[in-house]
């Protein structure tokens, strides 16, 4: 039985929901517009998924329309390829976690990527291509060759597009990004994870030059520079504003050092007309009485300027592995250890030496003690599956905004960078007992967003 079939009810009020003065959903932890659907009601898979995705304390029998919709349009796919945890509960998607609105995917608009390296990965290749450039900025050829070679430069731009733009081709399309439509442009900018203030501006003189050959729309940098600046007087603070001035959106992580005393920002992320990104820890859950900080850097800048403007995910992300690494085999190998029978598991490990030192010397061990290692090997190396891994930090907040704003570019591509902004920031939802400038404006809400850009009339 699907919402539409169901009759919702009013759930009885009790003398707790009378003091708090209001009645919040047991799963999202919001308070409805519409009234409460009844479990019983709900179809049992549907029932089940809402059950496993509630907080473990609470008993109750009814939950509101809207985590009925969202756990009905994802049911199968949840059941097929989302992977179970040990309490089991599924390891949920962005767009999920999010509720992004499907409708759009950023078909249409490209975002362009700065970072250390990147890797051509099948998620963004498969079932089309939708890389429409690669250049690396250290070599005057761009040097192509680069981008196919998974090295340790490669892995941390290859995320930050795939959190981005990713169908999910390895996981039947669930652990896509919000904008797994969208074309990208990838711009390498150093040899290693170092990235300088040089070699960003190095990379934003590029874009600029390329935009209309592209039709880059939007430009994503999970990186920043070394100290505090003005932007009256910083180079790459100037680039960022006459980006804005071209037509381009620019989303910059925040940075992570909210834990420490200054908690600085740093070009290009302090820069005015950037859309600066912060943290947030949500769990791995749609519940936002879970939602938290993560501890992303924040303002005010050198400049009194509010950064950053907005939080998304910062911890729980699922991105992909490098194909190719010592770290794909061992989650691979770990995944099929974790799904294996008791009596195969000593052959498994045999069939596999020297991909993982900890599992060889628990060959001759008995099985429980083996189990232990393997759940104790998943948690701490974060793997989801044998291709997808949880990833921190606000590298990968950025570029859900990124992936939000090419949403609402497909919905009204005459949308000006000042006015995706402006979208973002008014659809926003604060974390009560949060620091205002730890969150700017609050947590990114894809679905609002989108929809009031369809509606934006200047």
């Amino acid at each position: 039985m699907t919402l539409h079939e169901a009759m919702p009810f009013e759930r009885p009020t009790t003398s707790a929901d009378l003091a708090a003065g209001e009645i919040s959903c047991p799963v999202c932890a919001r308070e409805p517009r519409e009234e409460f659907v009844p479990l019983l009601v709900l179809d049992d898979d549907v029932q089940k998924l809402i059950r496993a995705n509630a907080p473990d304390t609470e008993s109750f029998e009814a939950v509101c329309a809207r985590c009925v919709r969202l756990f009905e349009r994802a049911k199968d796919q949840i059941i097929q390829d989302a992977a179970l945890q040990k309490d089991g509960s599924r390891v949920l998607s962005t767009p999920l976690r999010l509720d992004a609105d499907e409708r759009f995917t950023g078909r249409g608009v490209t975002i362009a990527f700065l970072d250390s390296g990147f890797y051509p990965h099948p998620d963004l290749t498969t079932p089309e291509n939708r890389i429409l450039g690669y250049r690396n900025m250290l070599a005057a050829d761009g040097d192509l060759k680069t981008l196919f070679r998974p090295d340790v430069a490669s892995w941390h731009g290859m995320m930050t597009s795939v959190v981005a733009a990713g169908n999910g081709s390895l996981s039947n399309g669930f652990y896509r990004g919000i904008a797994p439509g969208a074309n990208v442009v990838l711009v390498k900018l150093a040899r290693t994870g170092r990235i300088t203030e040089q070699n960003i501006e190095d990379g934003l003189e590029w874009i600029l030059a390329n935009r209309t050959k592209y039709r880059i729309r939007i430009v994503n940098i999970s990186a920043g520079g070394d100290f505090e600046q003005s932007y009256l007087h910083d180079s790459l603070s100037q680039i960022v504003e006459e980006c804005a001035k071209q037509g381009l959106t620019v989303v910059c992580a925040v940075g992570n050092a909210g834990h420490l005393p200054n908690h600085p920002v740093f070009p290009p992320a302090s820069a005015p007309s950037c859309i600066a990104v912060g943290g947030l820890d949500d769990n791995n859950s749609i519940n936002r009485a879970r939602r938290g900080m993560y501890r992303s850097s924040y303002g005010p800048t050198l400049d009194g300027l509010q950064k950053p403007e907005l939080i998304a995910p910062s911890i729980w992300v699922p991105a992909p592995i490098l194909p190719n690494t010592p770290t794909a085999s061992q989650a691979e190998l770990l995944k099929r250890l974790d799904h294996a029978a008791d009596d195969e598991l000593h052959a498994i490990i045999s069939e596999n030496p020297g991909v993982d030192a900890e599992l060889d010397a628990a060959f001759d061990r008995p099985v429980h003690s083996i189990r232990q290692i393997i759940a104790l090997k998943i948690r701490r190396e974060n793997v989801i599956t044998g291709h997808y891994k949880y990833v921190d930090g606000t590298s990968f907040a950025a570029p859900i905004v990124s992936s939000v704003a090419a949403q609402m570019l497909e919905a009204n591509p005459a949308l000006t960078p000042q006015q995706v902004k402006r979208i973002l920031i008014s659809t926003a939802e604060r974390l009560p007992h949060f620091e205002v400038d730890r969150q700017g404006w609050g947590v990114i809400d894809p679905r609002r967003a989108v929809e009031m850009a369809l509606d934006f009339v200047e």
